[in-house]
């Protein structure tokens, strides 16, 4: 084991009476990647905030390399790195301007800056996009910026707060090399995050929850607490409507979609039939970090969904949505060309893709927030080109940015989405009071929207995208930086509406959520380069790449791969 880089004792900070973090105490190893895992609220940018000396603590003690963070600051400002969760630099400057402004508050004189920056440019791949404006990178390529100027003074001690938020699997990848390599150099990193995935690539890990420590230690000894209990079930077994009835199982303390297998975690204490049941159906699995994390925190919320409540939707013939040939070209450059697919009622259909791939351009024309250069597209009968307004009651829109308004109390805003889809009365108010108790929001109602947590946010959106029951849902990235326990009620909740017959087209750089979907496209560089299910596409990557059992997120990088070699994709 590394000699301690960080130690903490007794740490402790409250905001008025908010308790942020309650005497946390651990020892990070030097020159090694450390993960700071936890969900929204749980301390992680507090406690990143006071290691690098941007708050002060109220108790406890913080040794940085033997001395506290103000002194560290204070002696040596550039033996410490610090890149926030929000994008912090100037959109309106070139990449380049960046560099140079951060190099000047660093201390950097402009000839060993100059020579600084060939180095960074060339180490995160950004020399290309020099004259570039931030504000028009893709999310991979601002957090690579991001730890560009984080790097200028070559700093001992590297804190990443939620880097690979909002970034793709290619990107992510291409994140966790370089960090690796800067770890392989002798630098001590804390790499905060909300993603499992993440943390279990990490040698140490600190788990964080409701700002006390529940686990410090390597996530492999962490993940033997439940050795034995991890289950995959056929879905022919299951389907859909096992999730749901596994979801409210007691015994279960964890159930994931994973392609057309289910995912399960049992109680220690699961009921004996209950156990004999999976084992007879399924085989058992080696344990995921997030399998044994699922379970410390008392395992899923056994609430039944309310969206489940309700007539299920006749079903008709025509698809829910219908894109034929859609093409937006912005002069010269093609954002998104001749894309075609259909999504059938009840069906999930995702839509993937890097940063910058057109999956966005593609999602905003299907939903008609942008038209299309040539192409049509239909959702739930209606023409998006010339019928929009008629489509807007069948239709629920989640936005990847939160657009709610945030200076008013969480019921305003709720009250004022149902005016808008012709709600009123005693059926909006209970409604709004049935998702609001399902969705966690029946404590917060008063709370101005803005003060929120992420999470909160998140499940607000829902809410008002789903207040009028449409038949067809858009949902934009609707978890991205949401902790795992908020993301499970999430996906229960989509569930039980396409089990209804309502439609779902989403998009996600999550490859575990992608395991949700029915149908999966595939978009890069304006094009769709494969359409099938998970399964599908997990299959075509064992074949292309020779490997024995590929994850989806493999298989998403192996076919941009080939197809960035070829220039040919393929459609299984």
């Amino acid at each position: 084991m590394p000699s301690p880089g960080v130690q903490v004792r007794g740490l402790c900070k409250s905001f008025g009476s908010h308790v942020a973090l309650n005497n946390v105490s651990c020892s990070l190893p030097k020159g090694c990647i450390t993960g700071i895992v936890g969900p929204d609220a749980a301390g992680k940018t507090t406690f990143l905030r006071l290691l690098a000396g941007l708050l002060r603590q109220d108790s406890g003690t913080m040794d940085i390399f033997g001395k506290s963070p103000e002194a560290l600051v204070a002696s040596e400002p550039n033996r410490l790195g610090y890149m926030p969760q929000k994008f912090g630099l100037y959109e309106d400057l070139t990449v380049l301007a960046n560099l140079r402004l951060h190099a000047r508050l660093r201390g950097l004189d402009r000839e060993s800056g100059e020579a600084v920056f060939a180095r960074l440019l060339s180490f995160t791949g950004l020399a290309p996009f020099v004259d570039r404006l931030a504000g028009r990178l893709s999310g991979g390529m601002k957090q690579k910026l991001g730890i560009a100027c984080a790097l200028l003074g070559q700093p001992d001690l590297l804190l990443l707060d939620e880097p690979g938020v909002g970034v793709d699997p290619l990107s992510r990848r291409e994140l966790w090399t370089m960090v690796a390599e800067l770890a392989g150099q002798g630098m001590t990193i804390l790499w905060s995050t909300a993603y499992l995935d993440e943390a279990e690539r990490c040698p140490h890990i600190l788990m964080l929850d409701e700002g006390s420590v529940l686990y410090e230690g390597d996530p492999a000894t962490f993940c033997q607490r439940t050795r034995g209990r991890v289950f995959l079930l056929p879905q022919h077994e299951a389907g859909r409507s096992g999730f749901l009835r596994y979801f409210g199982e007691e015994g279960v303390e964890d159930v994931v979609v994973q392609g057309s297998m289910l995912r399960l975690v049992l109680a220690k204490d699961a009921p004996q039939k209950l156990q004999d049941e999976v084992r007879a159906a399924g085989r058992a699995v080696s344990p995921r970090l997030e399998d044994s994390y699922m379970s410390a925190l008392g395992g899923i919320n056994r609430a039944p969904s309310p969206f489940a409540r309700g007539e299920r939707r006749t079903r008709g013939d025509t698809p829910a949505i219908r894109a034929e040939h859609l093409t937006r070209k912005y002069g010269s450059f093609t954002a998104a060309g001749d894309i075609s697919f259909e999504v059938q009622q009840g069906q999930i259909f995702g839509l993937l893709g890097p940063n910058g791939a057109g999956k966005s351009t593609t999602f905003r024309m299907l939903c008609g927030l942008t038209r299309p250069t040539s192409g049509t597209c239909r959702v739930a009968g209606i023409n998006m080109l010339s019928s929009t307004s008629r489509a807007r009651g069948q239709i629920g829109y989640m936005a990847q940015k939160f657009s709610l308004y945030p200076d008013i109390p969480v019921w305003a805003n709720i009250r004022i989405y149902g005016t808008l889809y012709g709600l009123a009365g005693d059926a909006l108010s209970q409604r709004s009071k049935d998702l609001a108790a399902a969705l966690g929001l029946d404590e917060h109602l008063s709370d101005i929207t803005g003060t929120l947590s992420l999470g909160l946010k998140q499940r607000l959106a829902l809410l008002c995208a789903t207040l009028h029951d449409p038949a067809v849902l858009f949902l934009d990235e609707p978890t991205s930086g949401v902790d795992v326990r908020t993301r499970r009620d999430f996906w229960k909740h989509i569930l039980a509406m396409t089990g209804r017959g309502t439609s779902v087209l989403v998009t996600t750089h999550l490859m575990d959520e992608a395991e949700y979907c029915d149908t999966i496209a595939l978009i890069y560089q304006g094009a769709m380069i494969s359409l099938g299910s998970p399964d599908e596409l997990k299959a075509e990557c064992k074949r292309i790449a020779h490997l024995e059992d590929p994850t989806l997120e493999k298989a998403f990088i192996a076919q941009i791969e080939r197809h960035t070699q070829t220039g040919a994709g393929s459609m299984a």
